[in-house]
């Protein structure tokens, strides 16, 4: 069953794991803060994505890079002038929309359980791609089928669709001028290809292998929105894959990369699979051979959860230009030298959380009438692992081995302690912020040492020693 996204915002800020930025000024634009529980979330969902690609595997290795680098880096890169959106206006208002947004809401709106090559034939056109009509494309587009504006709902007097650069600037030093001018990041993959020799210098790494980060990026998006989709500010989970410059062996890779993706989000995140689909890019960008979307299907229909891209050798080749520093890689068996390819795969961390939110979040109707909103997340996941209730707050002994055990437990998992109202109210509370156990201490703990570990998503209740306690 789906909830609205309405229902997930408001449920995220009640429970403290999204606030809106700055609300008591009124608000930046779609900025998010991670709450309390949020930023766990977040954190445990990046740890865990560390873990399966750099520490259950031997061939990828972390990085954590400065958000801004010397402004050649976005020169040989080609985001100067070529990481732009095509932006069209309203005379009327002023209001600017990026024209491949208008596009997809307009066709995701008409779909109607049409397949993407019967609805590109009902609509008379030979791609749904926006981007592969061109920026005078898109416009012809927008003026025939989308003629109002989608706020005011007035008859919109259309611009041309232009670009615009996509990435914010900044200035290092005392004096704002061209010459101190820098960039924030847009993306955190380029300091992966600066770094790629010292990497080589310093380690044992052997073709292939990969750079994996997590970290901040930045775009002057113009339509941000749907919570957590598209915001200005975002973290991204990265990971170059560097393999031999041989395209038919970078494919091959790049279908691997596509099965591993797919497959961490289904048997890892446990996401269901008919939410998750591959779309393939129509139009490729000037340093990919291939390129796909992972997919998955939010309230408004699919959108883009993560990317996969064969980037060839672009990158290291447009670094070693600029720079004049030699990139290439030597064989240490055969001696050959080249500069290898590139295989990409591109995490959100943000869209990663809000996914969770509306995957796993639940409203269960129980025999006796009442509804338990209940979030099924994965318990490796869950921002508090263990709630540790004890029934008489004001019992000494009691306090005493709820204390105790809180200390032992929180030593190695988050764990929150809840004394407040009737235990099924507190029950209730923890099932909202996705705690899979909750541990009640009571008289019998005194005469036996056990407790009663209840588990969220059965509701079942165990009567176990405390030192069995396990996750």
């Amino acid at each position: 069953m789906w909830y609205s996204l309405d229902t997930i915002v408001a449920r995220a800020k009640r429970k403290g794991f999204v606030y809106p930025n700055s609300e008591i000024y009124g608000g930046l634009a779609n900025a998010r803060d991670f709450g309390p529980y949020g930023a766990l979330l977040k954190k445990n969902i990046a740890d865990l994505w560390i873990n399966h690609f750099t520490q259950e595997r031997d061939d990828i290795l972390l990085l954590d890079t400065t958000i801004i680098a010397h402004p050649t880096t976005r020169e040989a890169s080609g985001h100067l002038t070529s990481f732009s959106d095509a932006l069209i206006d309203d005379k009327k208002t002023w209001q600017r929309f990026r024209a491949d947004k208008l596009i997809e809401d307009y066709i995701e709106k008409n779909r109607q359980g049409l397949e993407d090559e019967a609805l590109a034939q009902k609509l008379g056109v030979k791609s749904l791609a926006p981007e592969a009509r061109g920026n005078e494309g898109m416009h012809d587009f927008i003026v025939k089928y989308i003629p109002n504006n989608p706020e005011t709902k007035e008859k919109a007097e259309r611009t041309e669709a232009r670009n615009f650069n996509l990435m914010l600037e900044s200035h290092l030093g005392p004096v704002a001028n061209d010459a101190s001018k820098v960039y924030l990041r847009p993306e955190t993959c380029q300091s992966l290809f600066t770094d790629f020799k010292a990497v080589l210098d310093s380690t044992r790494a052997r073709i292939p292998f990969g750079l994996a980060q997590v970290g901040k990026a930045f775009r002057n998006e113009i339509t941000p929105g749907q919570f957590l989709y598209r915001t200005r500010e975002f973290e991204q989970m990265e990971i170059e894959y560097f393999v031999p410059n041989i395209p038919e062996e970078a494919m091959r890779i790049f279908n691997e990369w596509k099965d591993a993706s797919m497959a961490y989000r289904t048997d890892v995140i446990g996401i269901a699979p008919e939410h998750l689909r591959f779309k393939d890019h129509e139009k490729l960008a000037h340093y990919a051979a291939a390129a796909t979307d992972v997919e998955y299907l939010y309230p408004w229909g699919f959108g883009e959860i993560q990317g996969v891209h064969n980037r060839t050798y672009f990158d290291l080749t447009q670094h070693q230009a600029y720079s004049k520093k030699d990139l290439q890689y030597k064989d240490p068996y055969t001696g050959q030298r080249y500069i290898p390819r590139c295989v990409e795969a591109s995490f959100g961390l943000g869209r990663q959380v809000m996914v969770a939110m509306l995957e796993f979040y639940d409203e269960e109707q129980l025999a006796e009438g009442d509804t338990r909103v209940v979030v099924r997340f994965p318990k490796q996941l869950a921002p508090i692992k263990f709630a540790v209730l004890p029934l008489v707050k004001k019992d000494e002994q009691q306090t005493k081995i709820w204390t105790e055990l809180f200390k032992k437990l929180s030593k190695q998992r988050k764990c929150e302690y809840d004394d407040n109202g009737a235990i099924g109210k507190r029950y209730r509370r923890q099932d909202e912020i996705w705690t899979p156990y909750c541990i009640t201490i009571d008289q019998q703990t005194l005469e036996d040492g056990t407790v009663t570990v209840r588990e969220r998503d059965s509701m079942q209740q165990t009567r176990v020693k405390m030192e069995e306690i396990r996750l």
